[in-house]
């Protein structure tokens, strides 16, 4: 079997981190919607600990279909080639693990030790394309998760195996690139390329400033034509709002 384990990835500046961990994923996926990235948002894999929000760089595992020429489970009496474990190696603090597991709902991709390990690593979560195994144990360890399910199989029991470690992967039908940035929370897990997060950092914290201007006139009844969007004519009224919070003046759009 011919395996592979890509380049340690870049890891970007904390300030960009920092930048698009106030923002959130609803901002974020919007924002890069706009810039034209449609769909940065991994379907159907859902957020597994309520409240739980990270913001951190992506280390990639990949799954393939099991293939008798290919993959032998008799090859992993040796440890050190079971693959899934070689991407926790990589992980350092504030990572997130991203792993296309082709949806499959009957391999348990990570279970209790490996997921221990990765909590004693300090990364940030864990994303998969499918399900992790030993439920009752893993809660215990309150990581940061966003899966499709659960369930009592190990990885390999089925009909998928791990082929690759930092390559480009498909995740919730989003390309991931290794070092891409993961914005996730209670909304779901989004992608963040890394040459965009600048823009994505500058033109979110707008949008989420003027909502909170547009969020207080809703609350107050309002017209939602005027507030949401922010209309142009209410445009001089977001700036005396944020002059008396002692904000600098800041364009809306």
């Amino acid at each position: 079997m011919t395996t592979t384990v890509g380049a340690e990835i870049k890891r970007p500046p904390k300030h960009i981190i920092e930048g698009l961990r106030g923002l959130g994923a609803a901002t974020v996926a919007g924002t890069l919607g706009h810039m034209g990235f449609k769909s940065p948002h991994m379907v159907g894999i859902l957020p597994q600990t309520k409240g739980k929000s990270i913001v951190g760089p992506a280390l990639t595992l990949q799954f393939l279909p099991q293939r008798p020429d290919l993959f032998s489970e008799g090859e992993y009496s040796d440890p050190e080639t079971q693959l899934h474990r070689h991407v926790l190696y990589h992980v350092e603090e504030g990572d997130v693990v991203v792993v296309d597991a082709r949806g499959d709902m009957r391999s348990g991709v990570f279970g209790d030790m490996m997921s221990t390990y990765f909590k004693g690593r300090r990364g940030a979560g864990i994303i998969i394309d499918g399900c992790m195994r030993d439920r009752p144990n893993v809660e215990k360890l309150d990581l940061a998760l966003w899966l499709k399910g659960w369930t009592p199989n190990y990885h390999v029991q089925t009909e998928i195996f791990p082929n690759a470690v930092n390559v480009t992967i498909a995740c919730g039908g989003v390309t991931v690139v290794p070092g891409d940035i993961i914005v996730a929370d209670d909304d779901g897990a989004v992608v963040v390329p890394v040459s965009m997060a600048e823009a994505v950092i500058a033109d979110g914290k707008k949008h989420a400033e003027w909502e909170v201007f547009s969020r207080e006139k809703l609350m107050a009844g309002e017209s939602l034509r005027r507030y949401y969007p922010l209309h142009p004519d209410a445009e001089d009224e977001y700036q005396a709002w944020r002059k008396a919070r002692g904000m600098d003046a800041s364009p809306s759009r």
